[in-house]
């Protein structure tokens, strides 16, 4: 069962990764094109250091990437796992 105990953990962990409304809110935004920073806060409505540690968690988890353009950063939604579940929530 060693597999399963990874994929579980992994799942944990992807899960807990979701756990916060505005994390929920980045993802359901970025779930239908690229966003960097500001573009983000003109729709969750915090600070920019505050959607960076969000956007960090995220990207350490492996769920966005974030693609250098000049001096932004543009995040896109990349497990496809994940882009599963926000559209079952916001597509109903």
């Amino acid at each position: 069962m060693p597999g399963y105990a990874k994929i579980t953990l992994e799942a944990s962990e992807v899960f807990k990764a979701l756990g916060h409304p505005a994390r929920v809110c980045i993802l359901s935004k970025l779930r239908y094109e690229s966003l960097n920073v500001t573009q983000m806060q003109e729709c969750l409505d915090i600070s920019q250091s505050n959607i960076s540690q969000h956007l960090n968690i995220l990207k350490n988890k492996g769920i966005i990437f974030g693609q250098r353009n000049g001096s932004e950063i543009f995040y896109s939604l990349t497990d496809d796992r994940v882009k599963k579940i926000i559209e079952m929530y916001f597509n109903n």
